[in-house]
């Protein structure tokens, strides 16, 4: 049976907020969103020191993404029945733990472990912080000041993820940066140990272990057909049996969810048309935010081989660009609806992946990139202000940990697939095209053998790591292929910012309830990017 809340659980607190729950819970939510922006700047570098093929790398970002979404909900109702300060220092244990171990790693198992075990603490991290500061600030103009310091704090961890990794990096091994990463994990539990307040919300609140296990469950065999489906073939019986699993685990959780009396995600919620909308836009959206930073990060550090301070610019660019015009975005959100905010927003991202899609792969001064990493920076700023205005006052403060949970299980989701299906769409694409371009280079027939076997076995990376940095035929074939490939990489993204922007347009409409709000403040729901 799930536990329920006793008198002995801690009870809700009066709604003050101190400097040291203020302080806590803006480190907290700094270092797990470090945790997460981390490998992106990384991956060039882990690729060329432990040799990772096409699906090892997305698995990778996908370990850290996959714990972060599944079990959002369920740290969320823990922290709601025995306090968010458990939660918090907790989690950032957790983190410390899995970035010590990446840290070590000489192979991409041991990778694959550590970056799980962070993605395990970012998952307590991110709800609970968030539920912590908005329970403790339950009128508007207090949360809108409380939510500003917490996106601040979200988006100087994305800020400081690449300048960590390319300073580190410039040492010449990735293991430093997570390093780094565990230190600052465990100067946020003691942060949090010593100085935090505590607040819960037991009353109605269960472990939900039905639900967690199937979503759980769904979103994992989801994930390995989408990232597997091109080594083992789309219709192969484990790629087809991996859907039908997925689905099967999903229609469960959703029948779990709609019986159960204590719900880790309430389904009632999404009849509100701005709250189901939001929800699918937050899908969509961070779909085609984090493909498209994927899809960067392979053509600066993989297909490229820049440098590891050169690879880490481009998501310092786009990081800075939030926070430069947040203030702006409130006074805007004062003026106008949510509605016209994500419609820009998702229109000027829109704008930065089509250029970011054309852009020759001979291009590589950040110079070449400015322009589409400012739209991609101004964009996402843009759409997630709007989605947070759109959501963050729909639910009673009572609810706010399992709305804050719900909003990181959305916006994960999201950005769990995104990589994952953007890489797979991106290096099937290069697979096809470098095997058309073989063989007009002439190669003798073992040598084309050769390179066939290869890519059957790791794909255009494995063929580049055999070939790149050199001028032979192959080399210069295969940054082609790559190229082309997360080009089209780049066009799905974008696509998926216009159908962002389409819903939003359609569905995202004002209500008199919503109308009598002060309106969020900027990114006040930011999602990890």
């Amino acid at each position: 049976m799930a536990p329920t809340a006793t008198t002995q659980e801690p009870q809700p607190t009066p709604h003050t907020l101190t400097k040291g729950t203020l302080i806590a819970c803006c480190l907290a939510v700094c270092v797990a969103q470090i945790g997460l922006v981390l490998p992106a700047s990384l991956n060039g570098l882990m690729q060329q020191s432990l040799k990772l093929d096409g699906s090892q790398l997305v698995w990778v970002s996908a370990a850290f993404f996959l714990p972060t979404a599944t079990l959002g909900l369920t740290f969320g109702v823990v922290g709601d029945l025995f306090g968010r300060k458990r939660m918090l220092v907790g989690g950032a244990a957790l983190m410390a733990l899995g970035c010590t171990l990446a840290a070590t790693a000489h192979s991409a198992t041991p990778l694959f472990i550590g970056q799980a075990t962070s993605g395990l603490g970012a998952a307590a991290l991110f709800p609970s912080s968030l539920a912590l500061l908005t329970a403790a600030a339950p009128e508007p103009q207090a949360r809108a000041r409380v939510l500003a310091a917490w996106t601040a704090s979200l988006t100087t961890g994305a800020f400081a993820a690449p300048l960590i990794s390319g300073v580190s990096g410039e040492q010449g091994s990735f293991r430093l940066a997570f390093a780094v990463v565990s230190a600052i994990a465990v100067a946020s539990a003691v942060v949090s140990l010593l100085g935090s307040g505590d607040s819960c919300a037991p009353e109605g609140r269960a472990l939900d272990w039905g639900g967690q296990i199937t979503i759980a469950g769904g979103l994992l065999v989801l994930l390995y057909a989408v990232i597997e489906g091109p080594n083992y073939g789309w219709a192969s019986p484990r790629t087809v049996a991996g859907f039908v699993l997925a689905a099967v685990l999903i229609a469960a959780f959703l029948r779990i969810e709609s019986r159960t009396t204590a719900p880790m995600l309430r389904l009632d919620l999404f009849k509100i048309p701005r709250i189901w909308a939001s929800a699918v836009v937050a899908v969509i959206g961070m779909f085609g935010f984090i493909g498209s930073g994927y899809s960067l990060s392979i053509r600066v550090g993989v297909i490229q081989h820049q440098s590891p301070m050169a690879s880490a610019l481009p998501f310092m660019v786009i990081a800075a660009v939030t926070p430069v015009v947040s203030f702006a975005l409130a006074r805007l959100l004062e003026r106008f609806s949510p509605r016209l905010v994500l419609v820009i927003g998702f229109a000027v991202m829109a704008a930065g992946q089509f250029w970011l899609a054309v852009l020759p792969i001979t291009q590589t001064s950040l110079l070449a990139m400015l322009p589409a990493l400012l739209l991609n920076g101004l964009g996402f700023g843009f759409a997630v202000s709007g989605l947070t205005a759109a959501t963050v006052n729909s639910v009673p403060i009572e609810l706010a940990g399992m709305a804050s949970a719900s909003t990181s299980l959305i916006q994960q989701i999201g950005q769990t697939f995104g990589a994952a299906i953007i890489s797979t769409v991106a290096l099937s694409s290069s697979a096809s095209a470098l095997a058309q371009g073989l063989p007009p280079l002439g190669l003798a027939p073992d040598h084309l053998n050769a390179v066939h076997q290869a890519l059957a076995e790791g794909g255009p990376l494995a063929v580049l790591g055999a070939f790149g940095g050199t001028d032979h035929p192959v080399a210069q074939a295969t940054v082609t292929a790559l190229a082309h490939g997360f080009s089209v990489g780049q066009i799905i993204c974008a696509c998926a910012s216009l159908t962002a922007l389409t819903i939003s347009a359609l569905f995202i409409r004002p209500t008199a309830k919503a109308a009598q709000h002060t309106p969020a403040p900027p990114l006040a729901a930011a999602a990890p990017h």
